[in-house]
């Protein structure tokens, strides 16, 4: 670690390791509740849909509260909104320990209390994303967020052993005890971090504008639509396994529960040394051809397990399930972050894990259903081919690159007022007057077709491109924004792929002219 470029620089830094440190603990504990929950669901009722709703009630909650919790992320305290979020998730597991250890725990009680702690993980998620770049200097950042992912799969190699182990030893209660203990930790090194108090400007959003404004941008943007369906291709098909593994270690595997704890360990192992190939293979594949490895590699463990293989065959399956798991996770996670600008990224990554979860859990559900129709064996069959089939079609469907520059361009002059103009004044209507050289007219309307896309991205509610009946080879360009304060945030939202798309533009206007803006605001 003397090097600053080394991937583990960023551990130089002391409140990161202390945070990583302690998340390290959290996912530790939250692999152990998950264990203990997964186990004791398949005592409770022998129904392979009773044991997929436990999935299904983990992920549900980030489907529903994804993009809410984004917007939270950005405009509370980081640092006292993660504590308040541990403190429910603590909650929820003392709840869960207390009735194990009575003897009354049920499968609605189980059921709905890891639903709430789904609530919990939903608004963490974002949040925790978010305070990286607080930690850490932005030369750093991609070395810290390869750490972060380090940390996830360390937890996933020693939590589920472990708690298969606890499980195996002293019981379901202690399971939860241990989960309970490491949000404890967690608490400590947030209220440990003295993060400085942050300063609201003038156009700071409010939570009403910061919704409206990541769905338009999510609306608007086609990269970040294409890498949603994938998510969602992939992880309905995939989910069968996770939502079905309990099942296959007690039924098919004759296992017992710390048999399916190593089992988990195996999984996230096998993420480790993902993670660690991953580079090689970046440099050798594409996106579209790791994802597609990852499929073909998860539907033949799925179609192995469904033949109940000896239990070291399985455990080998699942180093493998790992290593493809991993690979398809951080293929998309890393495409999506690549091509988000900084002002939306909380948003657009809380959708991102909303689509996620949603095909985690309509996944579980469905494939839970068909197994208590069909059965174990024939549900993981037609589940792997059903994964290998979608993805196989679904390779058409290009992922975007990540190239894209979306830092911002501030390359807008703010606009000159004569009046006096309120924050929240609108709407407004923004009209730019062009003449393109008659020569280049369909190169200027292709490329501000384009630029109607950035436009709505960032910002604009309504946009079009006229031609003037009175002057010939003039063209007029209007869009409207809700506010002044919000247009003000789109002088702020322009990329530096936008501002080069609008200097190509300025390239097909006629010698010696120029654009000529006009802001028209609704009068009162």
């Amino acid at each position: 670690m003397t090097d600053n470029s080394s991937s583990f620089a960023p551990l130089k830094v002391k409140i990161f390791l202390v945070l990583w440190l302690a998340t390290i603990l959290g996912n530790v504990g939250s692999f152990i509740r998950d264990v203990g929950s997964a186990w004791i669901m398949t005592d409770l009722s022998p129904s392979p849909m009773a044991v997929a709703m436990v999935q299904a009630a983990a992920t549900l909650p980030i489907f529903l509260l994804a993009i809410p919790a984004g917007v939270l992320s950005d405009i509370l305290d980081k640092r006292k909104f993660l504590i308040g979020i541990q403190i429910l998730m603590a909650a929820s597991s003392i709840g869960l320990m207390l009735l194990s250890a009575l003897g009354m725990q049920s499968v609605a009680s189980l059921i709905g209390l890891t639903f709430l702690s789904g609530i919990g993980v939903a608004l963490m998620g974002p949040t925790w994303q978010a305070i990286v770049p607080e930690l850490i200097d932005k030369a750093q950042l991609k070395n810290a967020v390869a750490l972060n992912s380090l940390g996830i799969n360390i937890a996933r190699a020693i939590g589920p052993a472990l708690g298969g182990l606890i499980l195996a030893s002293f019981g379901v209660a202690a399971a939860y005890g241990a989960d309970v203990l490491s949000y404890l930790v967690v608490i400590g090194a947030l209220i440990w971090w003295k993060r400085p108090a942050q300063t609201k400007d003038a156009l700071s959003e409010n939570f009403v504008g910061a919704f409206k404004a990541g769905l338009r941008y999510a609306k608007a943007s086609r990269e970040l639509h294409v890498i949603l369906w994938r998510v969602l291709i992939f992880f309905v098909m995939a989910s069968a396994v996770w939502a079905l593994l309990p099942l296959v270690a007690k039924n098919l595997l004759q296992g017992d529960a710390s048999f399916y704890g190593i089992m988990l360990g195996l999984v996230g192992i096998g993420a480790i040394v993902g993670a660690v190939a991953l580079p090689k293979l970046r440099a050798k594949l594409t996106a579209d051809q790791i994802l597609l490895g990852s499929a073909l590699i998860t539907g033949a463990v799925m179609l192995v397990l469904s033949l109940s293989p000896a239990k070291a065959v399985a455990l080998v399956l699942l180093l493998f399930l790992g290593m493809a798991w991993i690979g398809a996770l951080t293929t998309l996670n890393s495409l999506t972050q690549s091509i988000l600008p900084n002002w939306v990224r909380g948003r657009a990554l809380a959708l991102y894990l909303m689509v996620f979860n949603g095909a985690m859990t309509l996944g579980s559900v469905a494939w839970g259903a068909i197994a208590t129709q069909v059965g174990l064996v024939g549900t993981l069959m037609t589940a792997s081919g059903a994964l290998v089939a979608s993805s196989v079609l679904a390779y058409k469907l290009k992922l975007p690159k990540d190239t894209l520059n979306t830092t911002p361009a501030n390359h807008w002059a703010l606009p000159q007022t004569q009046i006096d103009i309120e924050p929240d004044q609108g709407p407004v209507l923004i009209q730019i007057r062009y003449q393109p050289n008659p020569e280049r007219q369909s190169e200027f309307l292709k490329a501000i077709y384009e630029l109607s896309v950035e436009r709505y991205k960032d910002g604009a509610y309504q946009w079009g491109i006229t031609q003037c009946t009175e002057e010939a080879g003039v063209f007029l360009e209007y869009f409207f924004v809700e506010s002044w304060q919000e247009h003000l945030r789109q002088h702020q939202r322009v990329s530096c792929a936008d501002a080069m798309l609008q200097e190509e533009i300025l390239g097909y206007l006629q010698p010696d002219t120029k654009p000529v803006v006009r802001h028209y605001l609704t009068a009162r």
